[in-house]
């Protein structure tokens, strides 16, 4: 079986990573999700950027909800993307989308 390649888009589509770069996800102290890249002496890219005054609060485990979501999708055949979005009746969800 060949080994998935699944790759993580920022919220607004402007940076995309591949998923097995990522050493580390979480929440910075502005409670943007960030994901750290390795091999980038520390360079992280921002997933989504809280927007705590107008905009539609963050689950506080979303970061947690991006782990699951890649470990469902390290069993898969295939090439994914993973993307956060934001939609009125469901809230922030990360979703996979097959390329």
């Amino acid at each position: 079986m060949d080994t998935p390649h699944v790759w993580v888009a920022r919220a607004d589509g402007s940076d995309i990573v591949r998923a097995e770069a990522i050493v580390g996800v979480g929440v910075d102290l502005h409670g943007n999700i960030t994901a750290r890249v390795a091999g980038g002496d520390g360079a992280s890219v921002t997933l989504v950027a809280a927007n705590t005054q107008h905009g539609p609060h963050l689950p506080e485990d979303f970061h947690r909800e991006l782990i699951r979501v890649l470990a469902e999708l390290s069993d898969a055949a295939g090439a994914f993307i993973v993307r956060p979005v934001f939609d009125e009746p469901h809230g922030w969800r990360w979703i996979n989308e097959a390329l």
